[in-house]
């Protein structure tokens, strides 16, 4: 079938099936194109804690559509690829956030959304990149801190916060391909263009650009900037969907082979069979499903975060 047969095809088997598209901004082209909603991890948590459509389809990967599972958790959540994981969400386990617990007595362990639901289960609070250090604000002074498991966010978030965390040393692959060289070549090919790079990129990277944002807050530099060329350190999929909100704009990428292979996977096609064959739901167990929704909740409240233990009584 040709774009347009699948393009047709999908909005058939939305009202069919009364289903939403969700897409995350490092998506194929062809994906972000017919999405309902196109967002970073927390606008995507947020439209699925709203979500009114029995099915959610999601353009991305495993533990995102795990949040919405969590969030939504009487609608049906669907995988276009299983295959699609991430590698920095596998470099932590729940049992090493339970070590983590027993060697920081009293901390509250705050799990960055790049993380399996076993694990959100055993922390007290989840963030995005976007929010992270306004999550870590809502930590009473004095209360020790755990932060897992993207080290590179975690520094961010410390440096800004102003107070010390214990890291765990996981990252994510693409980002941590980015030198504070390819921010020096950036800015001799392309002078006066400000450099934007992803918080999960490495301290280095980090200093050496004008601003470190989540990919919404790239958005939104881009549309409020009156920049003709901007330099972009993140996952390349964002490049597509800059460029088409802001014609007036050339958004080039910090480095080449800065792509996620695993975002990649999601095709128009398999969004059309996902939604026809209703397959590749994704669930949480319900011994897990519980304590991971309240982490997430927690991150989408307001006020004082306490250690879990604290607030169980």
């Amino acid at each position: 079938m040709k774009d347009q047969e699948l393009k047709a095809r999908l909005d058939e088997l939305k009202r069919e099936r009364s289903a939403v598209i969700l897409v995350h901004n490092y998506q194929l082209p062809e994906v972000q194109d017919v999405a309902d909603l196109l967002g970073d991890s927390l606008d995507l948590a947020r439209a699925a804690a709203g979500c009114e459509a029995e099915v959610i389809v999601f353009g991305g990967v495993h533990f995102m559509a795990e949040t919405a599972a969590l969030l939504a958790p009487d609608k049906i959540v669907l995988l276009p690829d299983p295959a699609a994981g991430c590698p920095m969400a596998e470099m932590i386990r729940a049992g090493d956030v339970r070590a983590l617990r027993l060697a920081h007595p009293g901390a509250v362990v705050v799990c960055y959304v790049n993380s399996t639901a076993a694990v959100k289960a055993e922390c007290d609070v989840c963030c995005t990149s976007a929010n992270a250090v306004e999550i870590v604000g809502r930590i009473p002074p004095g209360v020790p801190v755990v932060f897992v498991p993207d080290r590179h966010l975690g520094d961010h978030v410390r440096r800004l916060a102003g107070r010390e965390l214990v890291l765990w040393p996981g990252h994510c692959p693409t980002h941590v391909r980015l030198d504070a060289s390819h921010v020096a070549a950036a800015r001799a090919a392309h002078p006066g263009a400000p450099v934007i790079v992803h918080p999960e990129c490495r301290a280095d990277v980090r200093e050496a650009a004008d601003a470190v944002l989540s990919t919404g807050q790239m958005v939104r530099f881009a549309a409020g900037s009156d920049a003709k060329t901007i330099v972009v350190g993140t996952e390349v999929g964002l490049l597509h969907r800059l460029s088409a909100e802001n014609p007036g704009q050339r958004f080039v990428p910090l480095a080449e082979g800065t792509l996620c292979p695993n975002m990649k996977l999601a095709t128009l096609e398999k969004l059309v069979w996902s939604l026809e064959d209703m397959q590749h739901r994704v669930t949480v167990p319900e011994s897990v499903a519980d304590r991971a929704r309240l982490a997430v909740e927690r991150m989408l409240g307001a006020g004082p975060i306490a250690p879990r233990e604290a607030d169980d009584g």
